[in-house]
């Protein structure tokens, strides 16, 4: 009798050559990304790394206000355990930063296109906010990101897939910049999960009615990357650096379970029923029981007859409109993908984070294919070529 450790150790088998998108990777943003992009009346003014003598490494920083380590993301094949990183962007692996080096390990991983997310772009623009900054300079900031990100593409134009972040706390803005970045390549749009972060209306609030309803007719997905606009902190303060980033990490996985809900409770999957959402960077273990007590809670509510308006159970709106993303998972994304079916469920290496699947001396991660390779050789073939490339193709309109 063959046993999947035989097929893993032995035997070819189709997860060797499944072609692969890679649906949430992050670009290191270089320096000099705003300096060199923006009017030169605003150089002062906008995000930039500078050494700091007191943490002995480069941070970033937008005027007198620390963003974080310039090195803090660079996790891939990084010697120490994080949150410890390099002190300077240059001192970690290049496929951090470099997209040539980036394609030649995508090469060598088999992942044949990644989408790419920011780092400050996503996870501090909650600062681009500020009062102190001009709302014509935020709004060219997350301009020059979006411009840099396509600069990535044109280099390799069916590999690197751009999503664009946006001014959302301008809402004109906003949808002018969708138009712009749209028509220029952009193949979706990052989004905070938790509005009430930056004492804005909640995503089920009218007010965004108008930016889901052109993300429809533009055919944009929404996509919620955890930590988007604002990453709270978990821990103690006697814990220590290493357990306080564990606690963090665990507890920043769950918290897309907050727009799921909005979107389906809020009667925005209702009110737009051909809008996509992707749960990013949030694994997809959960979401069976999450998908089951919407349900029952629903059903127990009484919403079909309170809320007849509402005409789907919440896991029908779920299969029709929602996808999630998985990487380190085994027997919980199996689960997944068994219960919630294959159609809607990503495959994602979150590189070059220190919690992706890049191997490493301080890292417990396997490469891409000798993982699915292992854990995943007993899953049908139909469902896993949809999981690791078929579903992000139709997601993102991939020619």
């Amino acid at each position: 009798m063959t046993t999947v450790d035989d097929m893993v150790v032995g035997t070819a088998n189709y997860l060797d050559d499944v072609r692969i998108i890679d649906t949430d990777t992050h670009i290191i943003e270089p320096a000099d990304l705003w300096t060199s992009r923006v009017p030169k009346k605003w150089v002062d003014l906008v995000p930039q790394v500078r050494w700091d003598p007191e943490g002995g490494e480069d941070v970033w920083m937008l005027g007198d206000t620390k963003l974080y380590a310039a090195g803090l993301a660079c996790g891939a094949s990084w010697h120490e355990y994080p949150p410890d990183h390099p002190r300077h962007i240059e001192d970690a692996d290049v496929r951090n930063y470099d997209p040539y080096k980036r394609l030649e390990h995508m090469d060598l991983y088999g992942i044949e296109a990644q989408v790419l997310y920011p780092n400050i772009g996503v996870f501090q623009v909650n600062h681009f906010m500020d009062a102190a900054v001009e709302p014509a300079l935020a709004v060219e900031m997350v301009r020059a990101y979006n411009d840099f990100l396509l600069e990535w593409r044109d280099i390799a134009p069916r590999r690197y897939i751009p999503i664009m972040t946006l001014p959302f706390w301008d809402l004109p803005a906003s949808l002018a910049e969708m138009r712009r970045a749209k028509e220029e390549g952009h193949k979706g749009i990052v989004f905070p999960a938790r509005m009430g972060d930056f004492s804005l209306p909640e995503l089920s609030d009218p007010h965004w009615d108008p930016l889901w309803a052109q993300a429809q007719e533009m055919q944009l997905s929404i996509n919620f990357h955890i930590g988007s606009g604002n990453i709270p902190m978990y821990g103690t303060s006697n814990a220590g650096k290493h357990l306080n980033y564990a606690w963090t990490g665990t507890l920043l996985f769950n918290l897309n379970a907050s727009a799921i809900v909005s979107v389906i409770f809020g009667g925005i999957a209702e009110r737009f029923p051909s809008l996509d959402f992707v749960s990013v960077e949030s694994g997809v273990g959960w979401l069976p029981f999450l998908v089951e007590q919407m349900d029952w809670n629903w059903l127990g509510a009484g919403i079909h007859k309170k809320h007849p308006e509402l005409k789907l159970l919440p896991s029908e709106y779920f299969a029709r409109q929602i996808y999630s993303c998985f990487w380190f998972e085994t027997e919980t994304a199996k689960a997944a993908i068994r219960q919630l079916g294959a159609d809607r469920i990503l495959y994602e290496t979150d590189f070059p984070h220190s919690t992706g699947m890049t191997p490493g001396p301080a890292t417990g991660a396997s490469a891409p294919r000798d993982y699915l390779r292992k854990h995943f050789s007993d899953m049908p073939e139909a469902d896993m070529r949809k999981v690791l490339y078929s579903n992000a193709a139709r997601l993102y309109h991939l020619a």
